[in-house]
């Protein structure tokens, strides 16, 4: 027995090599010893589990079963997780489904290891949320991995009202319950909700670990909630924790997405690890500040120290040619996605293509490149064209883009709020008032602009007309003042071309004025003090009057502003834009 232990010691030191892990059991098949031994059986499954040739697993189970042995409660874990590794085995599910039913044979499916893999194998491989739910409600003991599994499956799967109302029934939480809440808020979109949770979570005096961490920073990304974010950072120096790719990567993301991208170049700097999605991650941030020159710069050093760009990489390039208007490095860089990575151009790449042609006059090759696409243009390909439209006032291809667009999202406002400014703009009122007249017929609604600004770590949100902000009679005259200044001192006169109202010159100023991000500025320049930037994000695209009112703001009041819209970022400073009035 004592060479079995030495076996058992052996295979615990092999991590992921499967071909050391395969000679010792070549060697125990030889020696006849594996014969001998349940526990060698279990050493060998779990160890092939855990590497890179796990579906090896299954016929030691099959071994161990026509030597005459019985399994263990130690056997299944790691057998269902061999299982669970190896989808692409054939049958893999089914074989599953027989190994739950051997645990329940051997009366093995009460052990709480046990109990906990079948519920993993159930809400993962086998896709069976109910079931691995009535196996946790029938289960003879429960601790938290068997509810964190769960709360991480329904999370994944976009149930997140259910994991959390899994999360509250748990009687012992740890770290990784508090991630796996997080982090299934973060990617249902919900910031919000991730946020309040870790400070719950810090108000229990739990220690939060990496993947809380990245969570959060990624919350505050969607939220672009700067100050959270830079608590996070604080943290991880104040507690001296190793910046690992993942958390530098997010803390690159974050700034980014909250607008203060000089400080996440120096954090990308002293990254001493830096994987693909770590530099695309870098390049799409200069590229949505409008630094597309240092973005496409960074490409090509990725590039020169044998990096090899992915699909996700080249999107990040694309859309640096796009925020600055190169249209033959886009060109070149398309081509080269095939001839030099052999990566095939996804829907994305075509579709920043198509944006970047657009854009930049060139409508004729965008709308051969839609028409020759080897996929069904989907309704951002078609968004872009009409943006290229609206840009250029081309009246006629609008027309001929909006009878695609509206087939793919007949109840969604984009196209035709995007073909009414286009008629507005090119002096075509009636035909305007036609396509709001169209909207009202269907029901359409325009989606209302929405802008939120951080003052003291409090996001303070407005929506565009809304006026049930506690402070909104201060933020009104504030706007008044606003108005009279860069109207005396710079000759504004407001831009009502694209404002879809069948209302009065004098109401359409109104409404104007009611825009979400001014509101959001006026509140911003009332609470904050003279030299500290303004940072607003919005969830649509800056209309041109908003665009023209915050350069003059900035101009008038020696302000900075930055906005974060649904495609860029725009630094309003000294009465200009980084954007260069492209976007």
């Amino acid at each position: 027995m004592a060479g079995i232990g030495r076996y058992v010691e052996l295979l615990s030191r092999c991590g992921s090599d499967a071909r050391t892990i395969l000679r010792i059991q070549a060697a125990l098949f030889t020696s006849g010893i594996l014969r001998q031994s349940a526990d060698l059986h279990n050493a060998l499954i779990r160890a092939l589990a855990g590497s890179a040739r796990p579906h090896l697993a299954l016929p030691l189970y099959c071994h161990l079963l026509r030597a005459g042995l019985l399994p263990t409660p130690h056997t299944f874990p790691s057998l269902l997780k061999s299982l669970a590794l190896s989808p692409a085995v054939p049958g893999a599910p089914s074989l599953a489904l027989a190994v739950h039913a051997h645990a329940v044979k051997f009366g093995l499916e009460g052990f709480l290891l046990v109990s906990n893999a079948l519920i993993r194998v159930h809400a993962g491989l086998l896709g069976r949320l109910s079931d691995a739910l009535m196996l946790l409600r029938t289960a003879a003991s429960v601790d938290a991995s068997t509810f964190n599994t769960l709360i991480t499956a329904y999370a994944r799967a976009g149930l997140v009202a259910d994991a959390r109302a899994l999360f509250d029934e748990m009687p012992e939480r740890n770290a990784v319950s508090w991630s796996a809440m997080v982090n299934g808020y973060v990617q249902a979109g919900d910031g919000r909700e991730a946020l309040g949770l870790f400070t719950q979570m810090q108000a229990k005096g739990v220690r939060p670990d990496d993947t809380v961490l990245v969570g959060v920073l990624a919350a505050c990304a969607q939220l672009g909630v700067l100050e959270q974010g830079k608590w996070v950072h604080g943290y991880l120096k104040a507690n001296d924790i190793t910046i690992t790719v993942f958390l530098g990567t997010a803390l690159v993301d974050m700034y980014a997405k909250c607008g203060e991208m000089q400080l996440g170049l120096e954090v990308f700097k002293r990254m001493k690890e830096k994987n693909v999605l770590a530099w695309t991650t870098m390049i799409k941030g200069l590229a949505m500040h409008g630094r597309g020159s240092e973005a496409l710069t960074l490409f090509s050093q990725m590039e020169s120290l044998g990096v090899k760009p992915d699909d996700i990489a080249f999107i990040g390039a694309l859309c640096a040619c796009t925020h600055t208007g190169f249209v033959d490095k886009g060109r070149e860089l398309f081509n080269s996605m095939v001839r030099k990575y052999g990566i095939k151009p996804k829907i994305e790449h075509y579709g920043c293509m198509v944006d970047l042609l657009a854009r930049n006059g060139l409508l004729t090759e965008a709308r051969e490149m839609v028409e020759k696409m080897p996929m069904k243009p989907d309704a951002l390909i078609w968004g872009a064209l009409m943006a290229g439209c609206r840009f250029h006032k081309n009246v006629e291809l609008a027309e001929y883009v909006i009878k695609h667009w509206i087939e793919l999202e007949p109840d969604k406002s984009g196209a035709y709020v995007l073909l009414g400014n286009i008629y507005a703009a090119s002096g075509r009122h009636a035909s305007a008032r036609e396509i709001r007249h169209l909207m009202r017929k269907k029901g359409v609604d325009k989606t209302p602009g929405c802008s939120t600004v951080e003052i003291k770590g409090i996001i303070h949100q407005f929506i565009v007309g809304d006026l049930s902000h506690p402070c909104i009679e201060e933020i009104l005259a504030k706007w008044d003042e606003i108005d009279s200044r860069i109207r005396l001192e710079e000759g504004y006169v407001p831009d009502k071309k694209e404002v879809l109202l069948d209302i009065e010159e004098e109401e359409k100023e109104d409404a104007l004025s009611r825009h979400s991000e001014k509101l959001a500025i006026a509140f911003a320049l009332i609470n904050t003090s003279d030299d500290t930037p303004i940072r607003i994000v919005k969830n649509l695209r800056v209309c041109h009057d908003c665009h023209h009112v915050s350069k003059l703001i900035s101009k008038v009041y020696g302000r900075e502003i930055i906005v974060r819209d649904r495609t860029r970022f725009h630094l309003f400073k000294a009465g200009s834009c980084s954007c260069k009035d492209y976007w």
